[in-house]
């Protein structure tokens, strides 16, 4: 079973921006119920000590 997604941005004025067309994607079976986030890793945050 495959699931679509499509990730957008929408601003106060109610613009809308597409930042990802919409795509296929496949869910996970079972998730590891943690409480915990991963550290990000987007270049803004990849530098900085968490």
């Amino acid at each position: 079973m495959t699931m679509t997604m499509k990730v957008y941005e929408v601003d106060r004025w109610g613009a809308v921006r597409v930042l990802r067309e919409e795509a296929e994607v496949v869910p996970l079976i079972e998730v590891e119920p943690t409480s915990v986030l991963p550290p990000c890793k987007c270049p803004r945050c990849e530098g900085r000590a968490s």
